[in-house]
């Protein structure tokens, strides 16, 4: 896995969305323990925080320790630097192993490999992820042109699992039918500026190609957005859920 986000490790903590406590409960109620949790490709730990107030321990790993130095700092998370296929985390530990927004970036095989070493029998896998956000039809069909430019220049063979809602990502897990879900907020133009500013592809059209794309396409969303103006944003959530037979 190739770390494309310390560039941006600061804009990745302040403007890449959370997930919704309806997602945790859902994960939560299908457990058989709440020992110890694993949040793979942890990033800024978006999921990392939300978990030790529900496990005795939690490990936190990722290639990125820039990104890292954004994640918070709680009592029971240990962050590591460790690639998601050779964590060097022990064998027989976790409850449950979280990875969000990563997996697409991942060898499927290799991940899976570690999962089933390092968990428990009966452990859960989640595999989480966030569309693209959606502000009303308008706004939508611009930010949609706009990323299928950036991406398709960059990353569009690892963004299609993503873009499917990871429904076509190899699962080989006892599955667990989830539902979707969504997470919304109060935005002003400039955050919305921010997570645009935040995606892999922006930054390696900066590095090769000398320009943000950001900035051009930001004025085309002035004409329908105004300076100051705070608008809804929502970002839809899905997972796939699977139970761990490691025997």
């Amino acid at each position: 896995m190739h770390d494309n986000f310390s560039k941006q490790a600061d804009l990745y903590a302040k403007y890449r969305p959370r997930y919704p406590k309806a997602m945790y409960d859902f994960i939560f109620q299908h457990l058989q323990g709440k020992q110890t949790a694993w949040d793979c490709a942890t990033g800024s730990g978006q999921v990392a925080g939300y978990l030790p107030a529900h496990f005795k321990r939690v490990v936190a790993t990722d290639i990125s320790d820039e990104q890292m130095k954004h994640a918070s700092g709680k009592a029971n998370i240990k962050y590591v630097n460790a690639p998601a296929e050779d964590s060097g985390l022990p064998s027989n530990t976790f409850d449950l192993i979280t990875v969000a927004q990563a997996i697409h970036w991942f060898d499927f095989d290799c991940f899976y490999s570690e999962v089933k070493r390092t968990a428990k029998e009966g452990a859960l896998l989640a595999v989480i992820g966030y569309g693209m956000v959606q502000v009303n039809e308008d706004i939508d069909l611009l930010i949609k042109n706009f990323y299928d430019f950036t991406f398709n220049k960059y990353f569009k063979d690892n963004r299609q699992y993503l873009d499917r809602h990871y429904k076509t990502i190899p699962f080989p897990f006892e599955e667990i039918e989830c539902p979707e879900f969504s997470i919304s907020y109060q935005w002003s133009l400039e955050k919305l500026e921010g997570y645009f500013k935040s995606w892999s592809a922006v930054q390696k059209i900066k590095e090769d190609e000398g320009y943000n794309p950001v900035n051009d396409f930001m004025k085309k969303l002035k004409e329908d957005w105004n300076q100051g103006e705070v608008k809804e944003v929502t970002f839809p959530v899905f997972m796939r859920l699977g139970q761990i037979m490691v025997n």
